[in-house]
């Protein structure tokens, strides 16, 4: 089976490696100066703390007629829409791992129907001296989610559920995947807020007033959510709806100062502020229009 990461970010070489490692033809799509250091080392990563590489394809282009079971798209928020232009002319199926709520018609619009399955990753980390440090996170917290769009055939998400589960990567299928995006966001977007504002980001979760604030917000959020949907996904979300103020202040705290946070939380909020600055004007510019 033949696979195609379009991005050789953090998530993108993470499942690269994973993938490769359960014995799939995996090929990762890179640009710039990411592109020169694969090229010239190949995909290096920690695991166990030992140095390890991945013997993934490295491509610079894209040919029009090379087909791939699916393309895995792992790529920003604002670099969505221009791969997808540069991917319409292909005719593989597309599992868009990307944080956004926006109307998945508009991506079909561009590469035509049928064609997207959006998803989501569950993984975090970073690239350091240009060496893959990451994991997945707890299946408990946040498995590889995806689901179909309207009258979605169920070969496809079957056949990508069988791809997850031989590579050991923990999955979820959810029957509204933009209702559970908008979820997403109504919860990274106030936690990276809390780190945009905090005196000291690292030290986000020791500042009680601004954990107050983020409890507050998420409250927020997802009582609109609940209010307009009439109901949040995933189920466990319903922590942000009925638990106490306070009781989810210290909660939050106590995840912030964690190296939990710091690794699936801190590091990408620090590292994609734009993305998350633009995000944060999508959610509530959205909120705002059901008003």
């Amino acid at each position: 089976m033949r696979l195609l990461i379009y991005g050789a970010g953090v998530i993108g070489s993470l499942y690269a490696v994973l993938l490769k490692k359960a014995g799939f033809d995996v090929s990762i799509y890179a640009r710039g100066r990411r592109l020169a250091m694969l090229k010239s080392r190949g995909l290096l990563y920690y695991e166990n703390n030992k140095l390890r590489k991945s013997k993934v394809k490295v491509l610079k282009e894209l040919k029009r007629d090379d087909k791939y079971d699916f393309i895995f798209l792992t790529v920003r928020e604002n670099q969505l829409y221009a791969a997808l232009e540069e991917l319409k002319y292909n005719n593989s199926d597309i599992v868009t791992m990307v944080n956004s709520i926006d109307d998945y018609r508009n991506w079909e619009d561009i590469c035509g129907k049928g064609r997207i399955i959006p998803a989501f990753p569950g993984a975090g980390g970073s690239i350091r001296n240009d060496i893959l440090d990451a994991a997945l996170t707890p299946s408990f917290v946040q498995p590889t989610t995806f689901g179909k769009i309207s009258r979605e055939k169920t070969v496809r998400i079957n056949k990508l559920a069988g791809i997850f589960k031989k590579a050991k990567i923990p999955y979820k299928i959810v029957d509204d995947m933009h209702l559970w995006q908008i979820c997403h966001l109504a919860m990274v977007v106030p936690i990276a807020d809390a780190y945009y504002e905090a005196k000291y980001p690292k030290r986000a979760g020791y500042e009680h007033k601004l954990m107050l604030k983020t409890a507050k917000r998420l409250k927020r959020n997802f009582n609109f959510i609940k209010l307009w949907h009439g109901r949040v996904l995933p189920r466990k979300f319903n922590i942000f709806l009925y638990a106490p103020t306070w009781l989810l202040a210290t909660v939050i705290a106590f995840i912030f100062r964690s190296s939990f946070a710091y690794k699936f939380m801190y590091q990408h909020s620090m590292k994609a502020k734009d993305e998350m600055n633009n995000l944060h004007k999508q959610l509530y510019a959205y909120m705002k229009s059901k008003l």
